[in-house]
């Protein structure tokens, strides 16, 4: 050992005379301090300071430590990365046994905060998926009460599978308990408005009341889809719907059996997935939404949006649409993803923002002509509603351009319109061509007002 030490030390005197004709920069790396590590932790006072006369001359900008013993130290820079990357890959258990290390070692480290929150959350969701995917309600509905952050809006989806395996364990109030925490939380309609619809499954009519009532207030300017989403429950209720109207419903997309057929991808392997494209392709929507509840995968969640968008659940189908529509699973599906978010939003009769997303995309023939028609449909009808019959007369004769013909409830708006800008004679032509193919009451009601 001595000689060894003897050794390293007279190499160390030569290297010194050398000097700064091997300099590497302002100052030594970790590899150049081996030695003098070396010799620092082993008590060899002199080599020691002959390794440090070394490395001055060739690192003469380096400033030396008072305590030598610190430059053994790893620095935790580098553990904090590597904590960062466990987390982001999943390694979770690895991630924490590094973070309590390097607190040892490190003793004057203290762990962020952000990382601590990272990782706590990060635990937290990884057993809470991995207790719903077993089926153990009772453990998942435990591990959200530890660990509310698992609930922010930005993971709404875990509160909706709590409030589904609150019901699950005959828990009806703390479900709706769930669904009233994302109301007074989130600020997003979709979110908003499809927790609404789930909550029309387990809340009483008080209950539901309620929940209205707290998303109104939370989403002021969303008063009319609001209205008419309470509408649509209500009526699901056997509730008389609150307005009525002598007007034709502005267009309403098809059923999308077809699309999902034609545009949905199929879903990897796995007797689940199985089950899922079976229902789907017979059109047993609510056994597919069943069986996709819960979905955070991109694929499950695009087939689960075609599914709940033909249970009339167009705003469920707007969130699940997304990740598709973003490109995660390729083109093309990320257009058809975004013709079905399109049908949703016309559902929704949020007719310009479906416009603005089938100006942004490169649609079909078939799906162009589908959303445009009935976007040209909810214009004409809003226009109508609004007194603007010149430009509901454009809209409806736009539609029938583009279709090759128009439906009998437009046609007879069209009518009206024209009768109502003075245009006496081109209303009575319309209703005379409508009256001859089925007279009705509006029919002659229009020839005689015409006259």
């Amino acid at each position: 050992m001595r000689a060894d030490l003897t050794l390293l030390r007279r190499a160390a005197l030569v290297l010194a005379l050398v000097g700064p004709a091997f300099g590497q920069g302002a100052a030594p790396l970790p590899q150049d301090l081996e030695a003098l590590n070396y010799y620092v932790s082993s008590g060899d006072t002199a080599a020691a300071e002959a390794e440090l006369r070394r490395l001055r001359a060739q690192f003469p900008e380096w400033e030396v430590p008072s305590d030598l013993t610190t430059l053994g130290q790893r620095s935790p820079a580098e553990e904090i990365d590597r904590i960062y990357r466990l987390i982001a890959d999943g390694e979770l258990a690895e991630a924490r046994r590094t973070m309590e290390e390097t607190t040892r070692i490190f003793p004057g480290w203290v762990p962020p905060a952000e990382m601590v929150q990272l990782l706590d959350t990060a635990e937290a969701q990884a057993a809470f998926d991995s207790a719903a995917a077993s089926g153990d309600a009772a453990l998942a509905v435990e591990i959200a009460r530890r660990s509310p952050q698992i609930l922010r809006c930005d993971r709404v989806n875990n509160a909706w599978r709590l409030a589904e395996m609150q019901v699950a364990l005959g828990q009806t109030a703390a479900a709706v308990q769930s669904y009233r925490g994302v109301i007074t939380s989130c600020t997003g309609l979709p979110e908003i408005s499809a927790t609404l619809e789930k909550a029309d499954a387990v809340a009483s009519d008080a209950e539901l009341a309620d929940l209205f009532r707290l998303a109104s207030g939370q989403l002021p300017g969303a008063g009319p889809a609001l209205k008419a989403l309470e509408t649509r429950l209500r009526s699901g209720r056997g509730a008389a719907p609150a307005v009525a109207t002598d007007l034709p419903a502005a267009g309403r997309p098809r059923t999308a059996g077809t699309a999902a057929a034609a545009a949905s991808p199929r879903v990897g392997g796995g007797s689940g997935s199985s089950a899922v494209r079976a229902a789907a392709a017979r059109g047993d929507w609510t056994r597919c939404a069943a069986l996709t509840a819960g979905a955070t995968s991109a694929e499950v969640l695009y087939e689960r949006a075609w599914c709940v968008y033909n249970l009339d659940r167009p705003l469920e189908a707007l969130w699940a649409f997304e990740p598709a529509a973003s490109g995660r699973l390729g083109g093309q599906v990320a257009r058809d993803a975004r013709f079905g978010k399109a049908l949703a939003f016309l559902a929704l009769q949020m007719t310009e923002e479906a416009a603005r997303i089938a100006a942004a995309t490169d649609l079909t023939d078939q799906q162009r002509v589908e959303v445009e028609a009935i976007i040209l449909d909810q214009r004409g009808v809003r226009s109508y509603r609004l007194k603007e019959y010149r430009r509901a007369i454009a809209y409806f004769d736009a539609y029938e351009d583009l279709t090759g013909g128009l439906r009998r409830d437009l046609a007879l708006l069209r009518a009206y319109a024209w009768l109502n800008i003075g245009k006496r004679a081109e209303a009575k032509r319309l209703f005379t061509e409508l009256n001859d193919q089925l007279a009705t009451p509006e029919t002659r009601a229009g020839l005689a007002a015409s006259r």
